[in-house]
């Protein structure tokens, strides 16, 4: 099994190069705006060996443009992302987790697969100590933020095309229904999109920062997005193990109640890259003290 993990994983990461280079070749057409140098280093690892990439701000258009009414709370419209930020480049796993909170409430254990069974109540606290041991503010995406970053320039219904009835290709980059075996999988053992980010369709659900109303989008802002006041459910969106292709696409919104847990449902964290700038200007102060 670990020989078949390393094989895969290298596999992996010789096709994330070429999409790395088809990704930004194309970007300029997919994306109005995109911002390639968001003025911090490309990927980053934190204390908990949590590794995140850097995302460019840019424009996109999020939701869908279909109207049926299983998607009428996710019509199709311009949003920017004014500032770039740094994403998780993999759903939290459970030794990460049980890292900063000493314990791993999942349902299907094993370290590298994705913490689950966790609530957004749950995941505050868990930020919050994250927050204080690394001194930064570490946050959920934005559900704007997790669609864009999800999408990495494209307009289809997954990163990587249209078609959901193609499973075979669907499996090549996602854990679902059809091939899940009724449980998560370690994280980044299929392929990433264009921007380095694995797991974005399907394995577990991912919470995002922002109250669900069905109706945001038709009042929500056209910068920064960043959900309703108020509310009774949150976010949560990509998909999972146990569902159809239909549910897994880049636009399809879903939700929970704050204190809902779920064998199908985790997380994975941004932090701003002012963050970043920040704690090099301190290391340079420091530095520059100690000469």
């Amino acid at each position: 099994m670990h020989n078949e993990v390393q094989a895969r994983q290298t596999i992996s990461n010789l096709l994330l190069a070429g999409m790395l280079l088809l990704g930004l070749a194309g970007l300029g057409a997919a994306s109005e705006s995109p911002a390639i140098d968001a003025g911090g280093p490309e990927e980053i690892k934190n204390s908990i060996d949590m590794e995140l990439i850097l995302i460019p701000s840019g424009s996109f258009q999020m939701g869908v443009d279909k109207s049926f009414e299983a998607e009428a709370d996710a019509t199709r419209h311009s949003v920017t992302i004014s500032t770039p930020f740094y994403m998780g480049k993999h759903e939290v796993t459970q030794k990460q987790w049980a890292a900063i909170m000493g314990r791993n409430p999942s349902k299907f254990k094993g370290s590298t697969r994705p913490v689950e069974q966790v609530s957004w109540d749950d995941v505050q606290k868990f930020i919050a100590a994250l927050n204080q041991k690394e001194g930064k503010h570490y946050r959920l995406p934005t559900e704007a933020e997790w669609e864009y970053a999800a999408r990495a320039g494209t307009k289809t219904a997954y990163f990587f095309g249209d078609d959901e009835d193609d499973e075979g290709l669907l499996s090549q980059y996602a854990w679902f229904k059809g091939n899940s075996g009724k449980k998560t999988h370690p994280v980044g053992m299929l392929l990433p999109n264009a921007w380095g980010l694995y797991d974005m369709h399907g394995n577990v659900w991912e919470w995002c920062q922002d109250w669900y109303d069905k109706e945001y989008y038709a009042k929500s802002p056209d910068a920064d997005p960043s959900g309703p006041l108020s509310g009774s459910d949150h976010v949560i969106r990509g998909g999972s193990w146990n569902k159809i292709p239909y549910y897994l696409k880049a636009g399809y919104r879903n939700y929970a109640t704050p204190d809902g847990v779920d064998d199908t449902l985790g997380f994975r964290l941004v932090l701003p890259v002012q963050q970043m700038a920040g704690s090099q200007a301190e290391k340079d102060q420091q530095a520059a003290a100690g000469r």
